[in-house]
């Protein structure tokens, strides 16, 4: 307690300075040691130094620093070309078309280095009919840099040599107040890229810090500018939310701002079922747990999850119709995904894994014969097998089916021998026939010959 106090104390005593337009916090106020940059970012940014650029780790990294958190990568911001970086750095190559990035590889971890960019002028920039940029920087210094960047808290900037933070629109102080804002108008800002919406909702849930109430103001009027967003930065932006560890949180917050129609159909609708809210949400904090646990985590069995009640509702309706169940589930899964497309570009690369999963479903059912035992050869029986326990949890069926699968895998062979069920306990595959024909009223009297018909 009495460092804490004597350390308040201290921060207090001690003055920022102005550089240009910029106030540099120095360490002794903000606290961030270089001993928490990752190694390959101090290396970056030494050899860039060392070369007489400009480099300073940036965005998110720092950020999360101020906040006590791990950051979960380091980009570095230089007014080196991605040319002068590739040089620099063997095991480097540049990527991006719209705007090229340096990939600085250091074992495991890879350093994304950008080049300091500026907005273009709105009479040279190019934008469409809603106002949403197409190219919308170019090469600047870092003030503009800093000017071009989403929110204050993500455009700090941190020199590693000196331990210093240059801040040029306040987001120090932002940061250390938990606020999240905007910078410059918001009504611009949003129309330049719609995105910006999701962003501010997905940090503030995950960073557990408050939106700026003039950021979050016109979030609700202009929510529809989503709908002109190109679906793969859609699908990235959704990704990012369901993978933070924070998605409960992010669902919550989308559905407080009104954000989430048209995202997921489980956003729709499913969340107003009782039945459907539950699984989800055990979905999602099965996930953050995942997360939290340093696990890894399938997008494609999060994204079923998501989809479930929308192919279950759909198979239902087609096997009230009389269709065949396996056939029902089969245009069900095609029809949902058709339509989830449509809104949301999910790569065609998940759909067999998806597909896989739920068709499980219906085989976990079988408990009779070899059946049990050609399911647990399947590739993926572990990701059907955890989101049967999903179901089960969320009530959608009996415990004791998850219980006995739990059971039966591990079982030994006399064992699973006692456990398998009865041919005809109920969940006996069903056989379809070709219904036969009736016989002609003419052959009633059981002759081959149909009436009327001459005999040979």
């Amino acid at each position: 307690m009495i460092k804490k106090f004597l350390k308040r104390v201290f921060r207090k005593s001690v003055k920022t300075k102005a550089v240009g337009n910029a106030q540099v916090i120095p360490f002794e106020l903000h606290g961030v040691s270089s001993d928490h940059i990752s190694y390959g970012a101090l290396k970056v940014t030494e050899g860039l130094q060392a070369a007489g650029y400009q480099a300073y780790v940036v965005g998110g990294a720092v950020r999360d620093l101020l906040l006590d958190r791990t950051p979960k990568d380091f980009d570095i911001a230089t007014d080196a070309t991605p040319e002068e970086v590739r040089r620099l750095f063997r095991r480097s190559r540049i990527i991006g078309r719209r705007f090229q990035l340096v990939h600085v590889m250091f074992g495991e971890e890879v350093v994304e280095v950008s080049t300091f960019r500026r907005m273009i002028e709105a009479e040279d920039a190019q934008t469409d009919e809603h106002g949403r940029l197409l190219r919308d920087n170019e090469f600047g210094d870092q003030e503009q840099d800093a000017a071009r960047r989403d929110f204050t808290a993500n455009a700090l900037f941190y020199d590693p040599a000196t331990q210093e933070i240059y801040d040029y629109h306040g987001g120090y102080a932002d940061t250390r107040n938990h606020l999240l804002r905007i910078i410059g108008d918001p009504l611009v800002r949003y129309r330049e890229d719609p995105v910006r919406m999701l962003r501010a909702v997905r940090l503030s849930a995950k960073l557990g810090i408050k939106l700026d109430a003039a950021t979050a103001a016109p979030i609700a009027e202009m929510k529809s500018l989503l709908d002109n967003v190109p679906q793969a930065r859609l699908l990235d932006e959704v990704l990012k939310m369901l993978l933070s560890g924070h998605s409960v949180e992010c669902i919550q917050h989308l559905r407080q701002m009104n954000l989430h129609h048209g995202l997921l159909p489980l956003l729709d609708v499913i969340l107003e079922q009782p039945m459907g809210e539950k699984f989800i949400m055990l979905a999602l904090r099965n996930t953050d747990e995942r997360i939290s646990q340093d696990k890894t985590v399938s997008p494609a069995f999060l994204f079923a999850a998501l989809l479930w009640h929308e192919v279950l509702a759909a198979w239902n309706l087609r096997v009230q119709r009389g269709e065949r169940p396996v056939g029902a589930m089969h245009e069900a899964m095609d029809d949902v995904l058709a339509r989830q497309k449509k809104q949301l570009a999910i790569p065609h690369r998940q759909d067999a894994v998806m597909k896989e999963i739920w068709l499980m479903q219906q085989r976990f059912e079988q408990r009779a014969g070899q059946r049990p035992f050609r399911l647990l050869e399947q590739p993926r029986f572990r990701a059907g097998f955890d989101f049967l326990l999903l179901r089960c949890a969320s009530g959608e069926v009996d415990d004791q089916l998850g219980l006995w699968w739990d059971e039966f895998q591990d079982a030994s062979a006399e064992r699973r021998a006692e456990m398998l069920q009865p041919e005809g306990a109920g969940d006996k595959k069903r056989r379809w026939r070709k219904p036969r024909k009736k016989p002609d009223a003419s052959m009633a009297d059981g002759s081959a010959v149909p009436a009327g018909e001459p005999s040979t």
